[in-house]
C-alpha cells in the first residue's frame, strides 16, 4: 500500500514522477493550509526545498512521520532537533551543490578581480575606451584564503589552484589537504581574496566583523557564497566606505530578498547575485532525484544512503 507524502514545494519533474509512482502525494504549496492538509491524511514523509518550514507544530499532526527530507543541503527550515527527538530521519543531499557553488565562487572572483561586470556595463554604454584604463587584474599568482575546507572549500581550492593561485585555508577542524592551513587571522592577513565556505551556526554568525575586516589587506576582495549572516553587514559597509578592503562579491545576504535600503546592493564596490549559485538545471535535478530515491527507499522499508541521513547519530537506538 502506498504511503502519504506531504510535498511543500515543487520539485524537478523526474523526481516528482518517481515520487508519485511510489507514494500518494499531498501538495501543500504556497497559500495552502499545510496543517489542515497534513491532518487529512496519515503522513509518512514531508518533503521540502528551501522555503517550506517543517517545525514541531507540523510534526505534531503527523504522528506516523518516518522521514523529513530537503531537496538541497542546508537545513535551516527544518527543526532537526525535534525530528531527532521523535526518531524521524532527516534527509538532505550533502555535497550535491559543491561543484556548482565552487564554480559560482570562481565566477564571482573572476568578475570582481577583472572588473568584468563594469567592462560589460561600459561597452553597453558605448565606452569602448574603457579598455585603456587597465581596471582589471588576474587570479594568477594571487593568494586565496579559504575559510572552511569542507566539500565546497576543497572544490574551490582545486579550481583556484588550476588558475595558478596560491591557496591557504583555515578550518575549525583538522583537515588533510595538500594546501597549507593557518589560523583564521593569518589567513585574512595573507590573502588577496578571502572566500567563505562555513555553515551558518551560532558560532559562525558574524564570523567576519570589524576586527576581521581590519586584518585584511586594502586591495583584498571578500567573497561570500555560504550564508549572509556569517558577515556583519554593517561592519562590511563601513570597511568598503573607508577603503579598508577593495571589494565584496556574494551570492547571499543576511536578509533575502534584501530591503531596498540595503547599502550593499548598489554599492560601487560590490557584486551581488540572488542566491542563485546552486540553481542550475543539472544540480537541481540531481539533488531532487537523489533525495526522492532515499525517501522512497525508507517508505518501502529499505535504507537511505547513510551519508544523506543528517541526524543518523541522533536517532540511533
Amino acid at each position: 500500500m502506498k504511503k502519504y507524502v506531504l510535498l511543500l514545494e515543487t520539485i524537478d519533474d523526474e523526481a516528482d514522477q518517481l515520487l508519485r509512482n511510489s507514494a500518494i502525494v499531498i501538495e501543500a504549496f504556497d497559500g495552502s493550509d499545510i496543517v489542515k492538509l497534513a491532518q487529512s491524511s496519515d503522513i509518512s514523509a514531508i518533503i521540502t526545498r528551501g522555503k517550506g518550514i517543517v517545525n514541531k507544530h507540523l510534526m505534531d499532526v503527523c504522528p506516523h512521520l518516518e522521514v523529513v527530507a530537503r531537496c538541497g543541503v542546508g537545513l535551516d527550515n527544518i527543526d532537526v532537533a525535534e525530528a531527532s527527538r521523535r526518531k524521524v530521519k532527516v534527509i538532505n543531499a550533502p555535497g550535491s551543490n559543491s561543484g556548482t557553488i565552487a564554480e559560482h565562487t570562481l565566477t564571482l572572483m573572476l568578475m570582481s578581480i577583472r572588473n568584468a561586470w563594469k567592462s560589460v556595463e561600459r561597452v553597453k554604454a558605448g565606452d569602448w575606451a574603457w579598455r585603456s584604463r587597465y581596471q582589471g587584474d588576474e587570479l594568477r599568482g594571487k593568494t586565496l584564503g579559504i575559510l572552511g575546507m569542507g566539500n565546497i572549500g576543497k572544490r574551490v581550492a582545486g579550481l583556484a589552484s588550476a588558475f595558478g593561485m596560491h591557496v591557504i585555508f583555515w578550518d575549525k577542524f583538522p583537515v588533510e589537504s595538500e594546501f597549507k592551513s593557518f589560523e583564521m587571522n593569518e589567513v585574512l592577513q595573507r590573502s588577496d581574496i578571502v572566500t567563505i565556505h562555513v555553515p551558518l551556526l551560532s558560532e559562525t554568525a558574524n564570523l567576519i566583523g570589524r576586527k576581521e575586516l581590519s586584518l585584511m589587506q586594502p586591495h583584498a576582495i571578500l567573497i561570500n557564497a555560504a550564508r549572509g549572516a556569517i558577515v556583519d553587514e554593517d561592519a562590511l559597509t563601513e570597511a568598503l566606505n573607508m577603503d579598508y578592503i577593495a571589494g565584496f562579491a556574494a551570492d547571499v545576504l543576511a536578509t533575502e530578498p534584501p530591503p531596498g535600503d540595503n547599502p550593499l546592493v548598489n554599492h560601487p564596490k560590490t557584486l551581488i547575485t540572488p542566491h542563485s549559485g546552486s540553481l542550475t538545471k543539472t544540480t537541481y535535478r540531481e539533488m531532487c532525484v537523489s533525495t526522492i530515491e532515499n525517501v522512497v527507499s525508507i517508505l518501502n522499508g529499505g535504507k537511505a544512503d547513510p551519508a544523506s541521513v543528517f541526524n543518523r547519530e541522533s536517532i540511533l537506538p
